[in-house]
């Protein structure tokens, strides 16, 4: 009975022996093998490092969405005021590449259309201040904060501005008695605003989308394109009220210097320091 109770127990010892016995080695193929000393002798693979975090940053993407609707609406009320007021449109042009712009049929038209005129005149300060803006910001005389601000500034300068000039004609002309030649030159003078803010819309469109090399011939060109339609202007005018107000070269540049250069480069410089200031 005894030897029967030991041989029991020295099997249940056998079973638990047998139980914690080492499990046979997983067989590697060959192919695992090298790749694993490939990857344990790699120095550009640190397999044996410690791992190190890498949080994920998100990155801030400053999108153009909102001046593309700005400059979609710019263009969509061109084309409105182009399909409203076609004749106008047309003779707009017709009298601006006449070289002598006397009071013909076609320049009495423009005159008489007063609705038309002014809403291309607005077209121009809008298109005109948002040329600025995007101008002075190309070449970084303005900081890109606050955009919508100094845009809405731009609009307001450059239509208080030529209001300004509208009156102080208007008042310079009916004082003096010579009302006539005034509006010539008030005409004269918003002509080629209206040209100038019809041909500034693709230039501001590639100086907004266009990459750097493009947008700096677009802005460089436009440049050149303001000054000879100015320039035009002045020769145009001086042209018309030579042999009216008889007036010689020199006291017409010496109008020109006075109250539609230096005027503007005032503003500009006010401008600056005020934007220095308050951003």
């Amino acid at each position: 009975m005894v030897s029967g109770i030991a041989a029991q127990q020295t099997d249940t010892l056998r079973v638990q022996k047998d139980t914690l016995a080492p499990a046979a080695p997983v067989m590697v193929n060959q192919y695992e093998a090298a790749w694993q000393v490939l990857l344990s002798e790699n120095k550009f693979v640190n397999t044996k490092g410690t791992p190190s975090a890498m949080p994920v940053k998100f990155k801030a993407v400053k999108t153009s969405d909102a001046f593309f609707y700005l400059l979609t609406g710019l263009v969509f009320i061109l084309a409105l005021l182009r399909f409203f007021f076609a004749r106008y449109f047309s003779t707009l042009f017709r009298v601006f590449f006449n070289t002598s712009l006397r009071q013909s049929q076609l320049t009495d038209q423009l005159l008489q259309s007063k609705l038309p005129s002014l809403l291309f005149n607005a077209f121009f300060v809008m298109g005109g201040g948002i040329y600025i803006y995007f101008l002075l910001r190309h070449y970084q005389f303005i900081p890109v904060t606050e955009p919508w601000m100094l845009l809405g500034s731009c609009i307001v300068i450059l239509g208080l501005t030529y209001l300004a000039k509208y009156s102080t004609l208007k008042f310079t002309g009916w004082v003096t008695g010579h009302a006539e030649t005034t509006d010539t030159y008030v005409f004269i003078i918003f002509l080629i605003c209206k040209i100038i803010g019809i041909l500034l819309i693709p230039f501001i469109i590639l100086m907004v989308f266009a990459d750097a090399p493009v947008a700096s011939a677009a802005a460089l060109i436009s440049l050149l394109l303001v000054g000879f339609l100015l320039m035009l202007r002045f020769f145009r005018s001086y042209g018309l009220l030579q042999n009216q107000l008889k007036i010689s070269r020199f006291h017409f540049f010496l109008y020109i210097a006075g109250i539609e250069v230096i005027p503007l480069l005032l503003i500009y410089k006010g401008m600056l320091i005020l934007l220095s200031k308050n951003l």
